[in-house]
């Protein structure tokens, strides 16, 4: 039986292209449908999240996914990724290394989500279980999911952290997956990972990447324009003291 978006708790955003708002911290999945080939864009926050994530776009594309992407290495959007059994992974550069069985990064990912409240246990299966990186975006690399549907992968960063992988959908409209490059529910948060000197020239690359006309689907919050993008772009460059 067909389900629709709605029907499931999604957001359409185009044709083929939709997004979800997880409870907790408000963090976006999106979903990509091509003809034999599904992209989910992050993961959510713990392996229980993941697996609803997964169960939803089976029942919409009616098989499972087969591309993750996650668009930077924070545990509210990676931490379920261990759920797509099976699809090929997405990272910008250097994120193979920071996942890396014994690396840094998984223990920095455990810490910050038990400090943010994620149930320990939770936290640690979804860090012991964390998955390989196997495809590192350098640059930009194009995604072809079948029936004419590509999705382009860009690594736009650093700024919000030093790994930031944005997700572009054309269509009608152009639909472009920020992660937390851009939030809309709440300031942008930079923490000890970000590069808050380089964070604007991101946005000027999204912008010029995206255009005037696409979506801008945030990392957290509802859907924005470029406007919106613009003037958080000019909001971080007066906060951190970052010339034009």
């Amino acid at each position: 039986m067909t389900v629709t978006w709605e029907e499931l708790g999604w957001e359409r955003l185009a044709d083929g292209v939709g997004r979800c708002r997880l409870p907790g911290w408000d963090c976006t999945a999106g979903l990509v449908l091509g003809a034999g080939a599904a992209l989910m864009v992050d993961a959510g926050s713990s392996l229980a999240e993941g697996a609803r994530l997964g169960e939803a776009a089976r029942r919409l594309a009616g098989h499972r996914v087969t591309h993750l992407a996650l668009t930077h290495p924070h545990f509210d959007h990676v931490f379920g990724a261990a759920a797509f059994a099976g699809a090929a992974v997405y990272g910008a550069v250097r994120v193979p290394a920071l996942f890396a069985p014994g690396g840094p990064g998984r223990a920095t990912l455990h810490a910050d989500a038990v400090a943010e409240g994620l149930d320990a246990r939770a936290a640690r299966e979804a860090a012991d279980a964390l998955v390989a990186v196997p495809h590192e975006v350098g640059g930009e690399c194009v995604l072809d999911l079948g029936g004419g549907r590509r999705a382009r992968l860009a690594d736009l960063g650093p700024g919000h952290t030093g790994h930031d992988l944005a997700v572009l959908v054309p269509g009608s409209p152009d639909v472009v997956f920020c992660g937390d490059l851009v939030e809309e529910s709440g300031e942008p948060q930079a923490g000890p990972d970000a590069v808050p000197s380089r964070w604007p020239a991101a946005l000027d690359r999204l912008l010029a990447w995206g255009g005037a006309d696409a979506l801008y689907v945030p990392g957290h919050g509802a859907v924005v324009d470029a406007a919106f993008v613009r003037a958080q772009r000019d909001a971080l460059a007066a906060r951190f003291g970052v010339s034009h």
